[in-house]
């Protein structure tokens, strides 16, 4: 978040949409309670699915290349509210780590935290990712079906969400079918929006930032695109 954000140019006076109208498809995952291991609306939460117009458009073209394999890209969320970052940040997160970990310090608490969940801020250089309009969570599933096999829940906050969790020693020392096809899904969406221009953020599969300051120190850019966005859906 130390990273400059070129606030004026020409991205960052681009609109927030939704994806529906580009051919996206998806559920917020926070606005209804089948979402594990949540079983709860999350307080705050929004049914639509929103992106910066750029980022947006780039979602497009991935899809158009996995439709010739009938795949599609499947949406979890997208432009977030600060009340729904707040809420895992400061309450869920912390509390279901002290429960497991609690020989946690404080310290190593907060860096725990971090590494799954930006903290809350709308700050003019230092927005969370996703109140830029340019990060995004989702997978691939085939058309109007199933989900393919990432290996592990959206949302995990452990080692197995790590994006190269099932590369090198982690597959080949214990091979499973399980682990090999997580291990191809998972490079399928990684590459395909690499090559759409996203940045994968490394502690989760899921994950892709297209503009925002993540997205600028995992590319190397020289600022980020898009500072923090107001949206009423």
């Amino acid at each position: 978040r130390d990273l400059p954000i070129a606030f004026n140019g020409a991205a960052n006076r681009e609109p927030i949409v939704a994806l529906s109208g580009c051919g996206v498809r998806g559920e917020n995952f926070y606005a209804q309670p089948r979402n594990t291991p949540y079983y709860a609306v999350i307080p705050g939460s929004i049914t639509t699915l929103s992106l910066r117009q750029g980022a947006a458009e780039r979602l497009r073209a991935v899809n158009a290349r996995l439709a010739e394999a009938d795949l599609e890209l499947f949406v979890f969320d997208a432009w977030r509210p600060q009340m729904v970052q707040t809420y895992f940040h400061d309450r869920w997160l912390p509390t279901e780590l002290r429960k497991r970990k609690p020989h946690l310090s404080e310290t190593e608490l907060a860096a725990e935290v971090q590494n799954y969940w930006a903290a809350p801020s709308t700050g003019k250089d230092a927005p969370s990712p996703h109140s830029t309009g340019g990060a995004i969570d989702l997978t691939i599933r085939w058309r109007n079906g199933d989900p393919l096999w990432m290996g592990s829940l959206f949302d995990d906050a452990s080692a197995i969400a790590h994006t190269a969790h099932f590369e090198g020693a982690a597959t080949d020392a214990a091979f499973s079918f399980s682990a090999e096809e997580a291990r191809a899904n998972r490079r399928l969406l990684y590459w395909l929006m690499r090559d759409a221009g996203f940045a994968s953020n490394p502690s989760e599969w899921w994950h892709f930032s297209y503009g925002d300051q993540m997205w600028a120190q995992l590319t190397g850019a020289p600022a980020a695109l898009y500072s923090g966005a107001e949206y009423s859906p």
